[in-house]
């Protein structure tokens, strides 16, 4: 590419870019006189009223004992907050899981030691599974935080499968990670514990794959290097075309992917990585997240905190159990994630090699592929979850000839966490996929779209109809 090139490509993008942050400032001060146009009519509009009440003591007596009150409430949340997070610490961060497990392989003692292992979930009183049903292999994102969110409360991913009779294992990590161990370790180890899961259920179909966000891809990863080991496989707001993403459509401009350009690259990572002597820690990940949504990150969830004192706070520190746990990546991990995934795409695009010495070749998968994603998700937009299918596959016709299924799930508003921790989302979308999965394996191959449509069953809970909807890739692109 030459300079001119160069120079008019960088114009453009620079011109895109400068667009973006002009409608996103448009629309940052509309939210803002919204909100204060809100809080000013909601008040007595009659001068005298408003004078009256001003002036009762009994007001500001009331006022002063209910602020008082919420603000102890306010505190002690923050403050037993703080305490977790020193006893988690201590305790060397274990799993968020809401369900017992035993564990059954522990990466840390392969011949090529990786701080990931393998659990089985204990079934809660009252569920029992069937060894013989197909069972299930969660994998959590690495991505910061620690493990366990796809089995955090009893309406999770884990708690619909082990409802529908399935054994559910589940891939967790440590803090730490081992001395030298690679992202290409993790997947030769994760390929252990697939023919682990099948050495144990030799009577069951063969495992289906659940990846979350990074876990996602890891799946991916996994399946294309072992295609004849794994089963369906289903990936919830997975990133697997880091570039995706809309330029100018309302709130979707999906403000992360700009980051690696903004800043030039993969540089910074491997900076803090050696600020870090050689270890990444996951809090500059998190961090990423946090500046997504500054008004949140510093005060709506703490208004939110302040105002549901009486009831927010269980809630809250639950949730801040997970979120404010960090984990370490050795600095080869985070180069080999940011150079062969975040910048340049040398993964997919055949420049890897696994351990095996061939290149992760996505076409190879044979299992039917589940793709959920959200039009409300920021992080992993469904541009970057879905597009990787038009640059893997060149037509429809390619899809069907290779024998793929390819499903595409997509939710309306819910945000990147709520895809596998929502358990409005458990219950209807991941509830689904686990009852649908048999019928999706037996679809013609090609490319479908999943829609899910709510009836109301004959008690308070509600019964849902699935339906498969034939696409044409061709016809998707060219949108």
């Amino acid at each position: 590419m030459d300079a001119g090139v160069r120079l008019a490509r960088s114009h453009r993008t620079n011109t895109k870019v400068a667009a973006v942050l002009k409608k996103r400032m448009q629309t940052t001060n509309e939210r803002f006189a919204r909100r204060v146009n809100e809080a000013t009519t909601a008040q007595p509009t009659d001068p005298l009223a408003v004078m009256a009440a001003s002036m009762d003591p009994r007001n500001w007596y009331s006022y002063a004992v209910d602020a008082t009150q919420r603000s102890v409430l306010f505190w002690e949340a923050l403050w037993q907050r703080g305490n977790n997070f020193v006893e988690n610490t201590a305790q060397g961060l274990k799993p968020v899981l809401h369900f017992e497990y035993e564990m059954v392989l522990d990466g840390r003692t392969f011949e090529r030691p990786v701080n990931y292992a393998l659990l089985c979930i204990t079934p809660p009183v009252g569920v029992t599974v069937d060894p013989a049903l197909r069972p299930y292999i969660i994998i959590d994102p690495r991505a910061g935080h620690g493990p366990g969110i796809g089995g955090f409360k009893d309406d999770s991913q884990v708690g619909v499968a082990l409802r529908a009779g399935h054994p559910v294992y589940f891939v967790i990590f440590f803090r730490d990670p081992e001395p030298g161990q690679t992202m290409l370790d993790v997947c030769h180890a994760e390929q252990e514990f697939v023919k682990k899961v099948r050495a144990l259920h030799p009577d069951s179909a063969k495992p289906a794959l659940i990846g979350n966000c990074q876990g996602g891809w890891a799946a991916m990863m996994l399946a294309a290097s072992g295609p004849d080991d794994t089963g369906p496989i289903v990936i919830n707001g997975a990133p697997m075309s880091y570039w995706g993403g809309a330029w100018s459509e309302g709130e979707g401009d999906n403000p992360m992917r700009y980051a690696g350009g903004m800043l030039g690259g993969s540089w910074l990572a491997s900076l803090t990585a050696d600020l870090g002597n050689g270890k990444f820690d996951g809090a500059h990940l998190v961090q990423n997240f946090e500046n997504l949504n500054p008004a949140n990150s510093l005060w709506d969830k703490f208004y939110h905190l302040f105002d549901k004192a009486d009831t927010e706070p269980p809630r809250f520190l639950e949730f801040e159990r997970w979120w404010g746990g960090y984990y370490l990546m050795n600095r080869e991990e985070i180069e080999w994630i940011t150079r062969n995934l975040f910048v340049g795409n040398k993964l997919w695009g055949g420049d890897v090699k696994s351990s095996s010495g061939s290149a992760f070749d996505l076409r190879e998968i044979r299992s039917p592929i589940i793709l959920f994603a959200s039009m409300g998700d920021n992080i992993t937009p469904p541009q970057q979850a879905f597009n990787w299918v038009a640059d893997v596959y060149g037509s429809t016709e390619e899809i069907k000839a290779r024998g793929q299924v390819i499903v595409g799930l997509l939710h309306e508003n819910v945000g990147h966490l709520g895809i596998f921790v929502s358990g409005k989302v458990a219950k209807k979308e991941h509830a689904q996929i686990v009852s649908v999965l048999k019928t999706i394996e037996g679809l013609p191959p090609g490319l479908y779209g999943m829609a899910i449509t709510e009836t109301r069953g004959t008690g308070d809970e509600a019964e849902y109809e699935v339906e498969f909807r034939e696409h044409r890739l061709e016809d998707i692109t060219a949108r």
